[in-house]
């Protein structure tokens, strides 16, 4: 396609597209593979009980984030708690840890198809460019799946759910897919 993209040329708005369509098909698949199990679970039960509306996509946001290693806090609780519901004897499968890097890999390799790209150097230009909308996702991803039961709060780490899932995944696993375009784009022409 090109002698190489520069600044001007960055792909935001299919990395807009990929970065939204990554982050909601991660929360999809999270919710079909969890939601069953949450809706009967105790903690999904007493929420709706409680009058808690949408108990159940909350709860399922917060092992979404629990899928990128951001733990659930639960402040104002007698006891301060965090958590990962993923792994252990009662948890989710591990496989959930899939999931977003999978994810993102495929929209970093895709933005940098759809750009054309024919170097590893701007593969990495290319796969960046899913950032900007994965950070924003999870930013309001946070409020959107924070319960509020008497005086405890239980959300996904904000700091975490920031740094982790908002910048550092989309980062590695979208400029990884983007150089694997890159790289093949080359070795094939």
């Amino acid at each position: 396609m090109s002698s190489g993209l520069n600044r001007d040329d960055l792909p935001i708005g299919a990395g807009a597209v990929a970065g939204l369509v990554a982050w909601i098909l991660g929360y999809l698949l999270t919710y079909l593979i969890t939601s069953g199990r949450i809706r009967e679970s105790g903690l999904g039960q007493l929420l709706e009980f409680l009058g808690e509306d949408g108990a159940v996509y909350k709860l399922v946001g917060w092992v979404f984030y629990n899928s990128h290693f951001v733990e659930t806090v639960v402040d104002g609780a007698p006891v301060a708690v965090a958590g990962n519901a993923i792994g252990g004897d009662q948890g989710f499968t591990p496989l959930l840890f899939v999931v977003p890097p999978a994810l993102l890999l495929a929209a970093g390799l895709a933005v940098a198809r759809f750009q054309g790209v024919e170097t590893s150097r701007d593969g990495v230009l290319a796969g960046v460019a899913v950032v900007p909308a994965y950070l924003v996702l999870s930013v309001v991803g946070v409020f959107l799946f924070t319960i509020s039961a008497g005086p405890a709060t239980g959300r996904p780490d904000p700091l975490l759910a920031v740094l982790l899932a908002g910048v550092v995944y989309p980062a590695v696993f979208g400029v990884i897919g983007g150089v694997v375009a890159g790289t093949t784009a080359s070795e094939s022409g």
